[in-house]
């Protein structure tokens, strides 16, 4: 049997330059200029890693931040060309990296399904057959013919999902896009990659979470630092990330309140991107704000919070409301008519317009 997925002796480096060059001839001057500085920027995301995947087989990429599995993902679906060493692939492949990248804002769902349905090497007759399934499992029914741009981040991420799995490739790569929308999208997600794996699909599958990587996963391999640290059967490879993982007490301490600020602080965010987006659907769609809400799938519990979230924002960033801005366009067309009228006798004398 020939592997699916044949990586040999890869590398991976990347230029850190603090150096930013506007032209050819500035990169020329500052490669003469600071040679050694340049050559002392340059970093290797990867090192000489080397492993092969055969048809069925569904490898958990693990690492810490920065080990460079994101990095290996780009390689082997050809968004980098490698420094060195090869990648070799045979089959369809269906890469699952940054879901919606290829949108056009202007374009409704409808063109950009067909936009991104080519960009992934699909036809237009199998984008046909396959479009009302992409919509309901996106559950955009209601917004086919919307612009993307009015889209919330999380419904562009639903329809690239939706698009990107309407095909039963020989090769899926997944990075972290099982976390992709509400807890009910999420479950619907692997449930969707997991009926997937039942016709001899090869995955390769990033996700910090080890119990779902051995959910999903036969085989795993752990990078450290862009080398590849281990390779083999999930359950030899778990117990050694595990132990790669623990820490002391003090120091898991310190990191469960770091990420826990970090949580509070990325929730607040999530929030205020929520709100906006709820503040440009009710102007953009005519939605009211429960509508609004609804589609964003926001839980009526949680209503509340967010319509306190959009009038701080209105409040402290100035974001009309669809009525204030329709009072404000009021005036200023009362203000245009005002301006229109006949002039003044004081600018008739000064104009020389007078009758007299």
């Amino acid at each position: 049997m020939k592997p699916t997925v044949e990586v040999s002796h890869l590398g991976m480096k990347f230029n850190l330059s603090q150096e930013m060059h506007d032209t050819l001839k500035d990169y020329f001057i500052n490669l003469f200029r600071h040679h050694d500085k340049m050559k002392k920027d340059e970093f290797w995301a990867l090192t000489d890693v080397s492993f092969k995947l055969y048809p069925g087989d569904r490898l958990g990429i693990l690492g810490l931040n920065g080990a460079g599995k994101s990095t290996i993902l780009k390689a082997i679906a050809g968004v980098y060309h490698p420094t060195t060493g090869t990648v070799k692939r045979k089959g369809k492949l269906a890469p699952l990296l940054e879901l919606g990248a290829g949108f056009e804002p202007q374009y409704s769902a409808r063109e950009n399904i067909y936009l991104y349905g080519a960009i992934l090497g699909y036809k237009k007759d199998f984008i046909d057959t396959k479009f009302d399934e992409i919509i309901r499992f996106a559950e955009l029914e209601d917004f086919i013919e919307v612009p993307i741009k009015n889209y919330s981040s999380g419904m562009k991420s639903r329809l690239g999902f939706a698009i990107c799995t309407a095909v039963n490739p020989d090769i899926l790569i997944l990075d972290e896009v099982l976390s992709v929308g509400d807890k009910k999208f999420r479950r619907k997600s692997e449930d969707k990659i997991m009926s997937m794996f039942d016709g001899n699909v090869t995955v390769l599958f990033v996700s910090h979470s080890l119990d779902q990587v051995r959910r999903i996963c036969n085989k795993a391999m752990i990078l450290d630092h862009g080398h590849l640290k281990a390779f083999g059967d999930i359950n030899d490879i778990a117990p050694i990330y595990e132990q790669m993982t623990q820490e002391d007490p003090e120091e898991i301490a310190k990191r469960e309140k770091i990420a826990h600020e970090n949580r509070v602080k990325k929730l607040r965010a999530a929030r205020k991107t929520k709100a906006r987006d709820i503040i440009r659907m009710t102007n953009n769609l005519n939605l009211t704000d429960e509508q609004a809400m609804a589609a964003l799938d926001i839980p009526e519990s949680k209503y509340q919070i967010y319509l306190d979230v959009v009038k701080e924002i209105e409040d402290s960033e100035g974001v009309l409301t669809k009525e204030q801005a329709m009072k404000q366009a009021a005036a200023e067309e009362a203000a245009i008519d005002r301006n229109a009228t006949f002039p003044s006798e004081e600018e008739q004398e000064t104009t020389g317009d007078s009758d007299d």
